[in-house]
Parts: structure tokens; C-alpha cells; sequence
């Protein structure tokens, strides 16, 4: 197999069943759920691979993994890019991280993923921040670092890009795109200093260029690798606030700094403060939410989100229940269907992977789900 140092793992992982995972996840139609759904049942990648064709029932189609050789191809470019992978199970895994629901099951990194291990500080805001803003951010990332603290960010331009500047070294950079693609472009030094420095990391496969539904994505990294994440300015509609709002739903401290009520660049974080995020106003008030953080946040902006994989255990001897009746396109929980259907839990998620990999089911945030299309 080519480019074995680039999944080579500190644990039990053998190549084969590593090679499988990343096909498996590749795979139409498999996401971070489904491919633990589907590691539970079969009980290792090489299995669900092989089980895939009996579970989507769909009839239009005969179903088909990712092609090896695409695998083989991908591997090589992460070692080329200086990358390795690093998967759900593995000991340098974050482990904040993994409590999220949806948390990736792979991720490739570049750099010290030991910084992943710090507590860590989500320091996120508009691109196109004022002077005074970017000054900030650059500020309270400098003084968190000192402090002991792993500062996160998007790499985005304005309060992204300050607060790496701040950090570093001690500053992780999650991305959208593929690891060995730099985004922005005017970025592309900075990315490169955060990877040698610091620690990257991407859930997209090297070579992939960004696109619109990469970012909430990467925002919900982002949020799950930090014990809070801190607005420092942003409008009422933008991805900093979706990251704020992410880290709230998984019981983590989002805190916003106040701006001028004349400035849109500060509504983002004034109505953040209105609906129960913590009021900051220096690196030692932040420090001071977290220091000792034991999941229990004093910002209220949250909303309990769901048990993540509680049903694992049950899916290898489950029978799909009879659940498509009760979707629409409209999201809904989970647990409304399995109250509805009266069937079990591990029933009704198998019903749910059945028709995700026939491509008839979207899941979103909170953990809906809704019919595709």
C-alpha cells in the first residue's frame, strides 16, 4: 500500500483497517454519522465496506464504495503535503472534540497535534473587522497563548488571521478546504507558519478547494476543539455567530466583546450578549471562564444537544424500523421519530443509515434529520 507513513497510527490500527476507513468514509453518501453507525454494526471498516450494497435498499442502483486506486491517490497526497491522519479512536484524538454529535472521524493534521491536547480558546469574527477589532484579537490571542492556552481559528481574513498572528505558536488553524490547499490565498504564508508551527487541521480530502457547505463544518470543529469560543466582532448574520452558536449547543462558553450600537460589525456580538453570551473585556475575563471549566458554562446561549452514538452497541443486532412515513423536508429530532414509531432506538437509526445511503436522507444541525431534496 503507498504512503503508509501518512496513516501510520500511534494505536492498534493496523494499515488495511486504516485504509478501509478512509475508504469508508469517502464512500457516497457517508457521513460522520453514518460511518459510526456503520463501524458499530459491522464492527470494523473492511466488513462495512463489504455490507454496504445489502443496506442501501434503494433499488436504483447498485451501491459502490470509493475505488481503491482514488484511496491510494488521496494517501499519496497527504504525504506529499507533509500530512497524517488521525482517527476517532486514536489516542491524540482531542477529546473535547470527540464529545460533539457529528464529530469527524477522521481528520488529517499538520504540525503538533499535542497543542490539541491544551485548553483551548475559539477566537472568531467578521473578515472585514475594523482596525481596532483586529488589534484586539490579536491581543487577547497573545495573552491567552502566554497564559498556557491553544488559541483556534478559521484562517479567514480580519480577526481569523489576527488571532493566529497572536498565538502562535501556540494557535490551531482549522481550514475548509483540503490540507494542502491554501484559503485565502493571501493566507498562504500564514497557513504554512500555522502548520510548522502550530497545528493544522482539515476534514477534507488534500486537493479539495473550498466550498460554501465546508464552513459550517469547519466551524463545528472549530467550536468542539475549545472548552469556549470568543466573538470579538461580527455581524447579526455571519459564520462567526453560527460558531458561537455551535459551541453553545454543545455546552461550551461563548463569550462576545460589546461594540457601538452604531457599528453593524458589533450587532453580531451585542445580540449574542442579549440572548446569554458572557460579556469579555480583557484576556483575564476569559481566562477566568475557563480556567477549570468542567462543562458547566455560565453563558445560557444554549440548547442540549443530543446524546452522541448512544445506541452503538444495540445497532449490530438491529432491524431497520419503518420510519420514512414520518419524514418530510422539514428537520426533526431523532428522538420525535423513535416516540413516534414506538420502535427502538437502534432501529430506527439503521432505518435512517438505510435511506442516508441510498441518498434519500439529509442530516443537519442539532442532529435532524429531514428527507433529501
Amino acid at each position: 500500500m503507498p504512503a503508509e507513513t501518512a496513516i501510520k497510527d500511534e494505536h492498534r490500527l493496523t494499515q488495511e483497517e486504516a485504509f478501509a476507513r478512509i475508504r469508508l468514509l469517502r464512500s457516497p453518501n457517508v457521513g460522520p454519522v453514518s460511518y459510526r453507525q456503520l463501524l458499530a454494526r459491522f464492527g470494523d471498516a473492511r466488513r462495512a465496506l463489504e455490507g454496504l450494497p445489502e443496506l442501501d435498499r434503494s433499488g436504483k442502483r447498485s451501491y459502490r464504495a470509493a475505488p481503491s486506486g482514488k484511496i491510494e491517490d488521496e494517501i499519496a497526497a497527504a504525504r506529499q503535503a507533509g500530512a497524517r491522519y488521525l482517527f476517532h479512536d486514536s489516542p491524540g484524538y482531542p477529546e473535547l472534540l470527540a464529545q460533539i454529535s457529528g464529530a469527524p472521524p477522521i481528520l488529517l493534521y499538520r504540525g503538533d497535534i499535542g497543542l490539541a491536547a491544551r485548553p483551548c480558546i475559539a477566537i472568531v469574527g467578521a473578515r472585514n473587522a475594523s482596525a481596532a477589532a483586529v488589534r484586539l484579537a490579536r491581543t487577547f490571542a497573545g495573552e491567552l497563548a502566554a497564559g498556557g492556552l491553544a488559541v483556534v481559528s478559521g484562517l479567514a481574513r480580519g480577526i481569523d488571521g489576527a488571532a493566529h498572528e497572536g498565538a502562535l505558536p501556540a494557535t490551531i488553524g482549522v481550514i475548509a478546504s483540503g490540507i494542502d490547499i491554501a484559503y485565502p490565498p493571501q493566507h498562504e504564508a500564514l497557513q504554512e507558519r500555522v502548520a510548522t508551527e502550530g497545528l493544522l487541521l482539515a476534514e477534507q480530502p488534500p486537493g479539495t478547494q473550498p466550498r460554501g457547505s465546508h464552513f459550517p463544518s469547519r466551524n463545528r470543529i472549530i467550536a468542539g476543539l475549545a472548552q469556549g469560543t470568543l466573538v470579538v466582532e461580527a455581524a447579526p448574520k455571519s459564520g462567526s455567530l453560527i460558531t458561537a452558536r455551535l459551541a453553545g449547543e454543545a455546552g461550551r462558553e461563548v463569550m462576545a466583546i460589546p461594540g457601538s450600537p452604531l457599528d453593524a460589525r458589533s450587532q453580531g456580538c451585542n445580540l449574542l450578549i442579549r440572548e446569554g453570551a458572557v460579556l469579555v473585556q480583557s484576556a483575564a475575563d476569559v481566562v477566568e471562564l475557563v480556567t477549570g471549566f468542567g462543562g458547566n458554562p455560565r453563558s445560557s446561549l444554549r440548547e442540549a444537544a443530543p446524546e452522541p452514538y448512544a445506541y452503538e452497541d444495540e445497532l449490530a443486532d438491529a432491524e431497520p424500523a419503518d420510519v420514512e412515513q414520518l419524514l418530510t423536508n422539514a428537520p426533526v429530532a431523532v428522538d420525535e421519530l423513535i416516540r413516534q414509531s414506538g420502535s427502538g432506538a437502534a432501529s430506527v437509526q439503521l432505518a435512517l443509515l438505510e435511506l442516508e445511503l441510498a441518498g434519500r436522507l439529509e442530516r443537519g444541525a442539532g442532529g435532524k434529520v429531514r428527507l433529501a431534496g
